[in-house]
């Protein structure tokens, strides 16, 4: 599931910067597909257009992952080690009779 998170967050990240970019440029009400003028509602189309642009990222970093070299691919494994949450750390067990 990891390597899911580390193909799939980046792509995440840079899909919202590239619909931040993209949508300050241009105005959803004014947004023409293939002659026709998109009638679609304003939320739709931004969800719609960060849809369109997770999934570009995804395949480019996708791509990345798959094009590098197994040694990098073992740095990053053994970097990660076998943990399966690298954000928090474990839980105490709780103790039982104390207060």
């Amino acid at each position: 599931m990891k390597y899911v998170i580390w193909v799939m967050w980046p792509a995440f990240i840079a899909a919202g910067i590239a619909e931040t970019i993209f949508f300050t440029m241009i105005d959803p009400a004014q947004l023409y597909l293939f002659g026709q003028l998109v009638e679609w509602s304003v939320t739709a189309t931004y969800s719609t257009g960060f849809l369109l642009f997770w999934l570009v990222c995804i395949g480019s970093s996708l791509m990345t992952y798959l094009m590098m070299p197994n040694q990098a691919k073992e740095a990053i494994r053994n970097a990660a080690g076998d943990r399966h949450d690298l954000a928090r750390p474990k839980r105490r067990e709780p103790t039982v009779g104390r207060h």
